[in-house]
Order: structure tokens, then sequence, then C-alpha cells
């Protein structure tokens, strides 16, 4: 079984726990990363385990969650082998693994439904990367 990480801050925290029974539909283990209540909080504390986690090979993607998506997502794009991407729709959830290869569905919890959510964790999750002339862009995002 897959294991998959999740995190968020105090804004996200009601969506992650209330995406977690989804996640584990869709066949993956959880490794939460945190945060655990809606106690004011730093993204940044529990992006960065995630994006460690990731670059370690303890889980093979994730779901990180903030209001915006937006600093979640800027902290987990510094690790490296971590493609993040905001997603708010799920076309964008399917594009995101299809051209991207993405590993982190990032969510904005203040800009999207509980309904949404989950239509774009389940896009996401049954997309797969598409190689091909994507592949050479995927190469080129590491800096060397």
């Amino acid at each position: 079984m897959k294991v998959i990480g999740m995190a968020s801050d105090h804004a996200g925290y009601e969506l992650k726990e209330a995406l977690k029974p989804l996640v584990k539909s869709l066949g993956y283990e959880i490794k939460d990363f945190g945060t655990h209540s809606t106690e004011s909080m730093d993204y940044p504390d529990t992006a960065h385990p995630l994006g460690y986690a990731i670059e370690n090979g303890e889980v093979c993607c994730g779901i990180a969650i903030c209001g915006s998506g937006n600093g979640i997502s800027m902290t987990l794009n510094k690790h490296q082998g971590v493609r993040a991407a905001l997603c708010w729709n799920p076309e964008l959830g399917a594009l995101a693994r299809q051209h991207n290869d993405a590993n982190v569905l990032s969510l904005p919890a203040r800009f999207i439904s509980f309904e949404m959510a989950q239509e774009i964790v389940k896009s996401f999750f049954a997309a797969s990367f598409e190689g091909g002339r994507h592949q050479r862009r995927v190469d080129k995002i590491a800096c060397k």
C-alpha cells in the first residue's frame, strides 16, 4: 500500500481531516504531518516535514492545504524532487499529474468547497504522468 503525506496549516486543518476517508478509500495509507487543530500556526512547520519525507522516499506523494494554497506550495517546492501544484478544479488536478508529474496536490481551503476538494483529489490521483514531451520539461525544473 502506498503512503501519502498530508499537511496543512490551521486554515486547512478541517479540510485535511475531512478528506482523509476519501484518501483511504483510494487505497492509500496516510502519514499526517499536522497541524492537528485550528490553532494558528505557520505552514512551513508542516510543509517542510512533508517535503523531506518525499525527498527521502518515506511517502510517495502528498496533499497540502493552507488558506490560499500558495504558501504551502511555495514551501514544498523548495525541496528537490517535490512538484507541488496548486489546483482549484478537477481539470487542473489531472493536468498537474499528466503534464507536470506533480507529486503534491495543494488545495486552497478558503476558496473551494469540500465537494470540489473531493473531486480534485479524485482527479489528481486518477491521472498519471504522460511522459513524452512533458518529461523533457519536468527534467528542466530542478536547479543544477
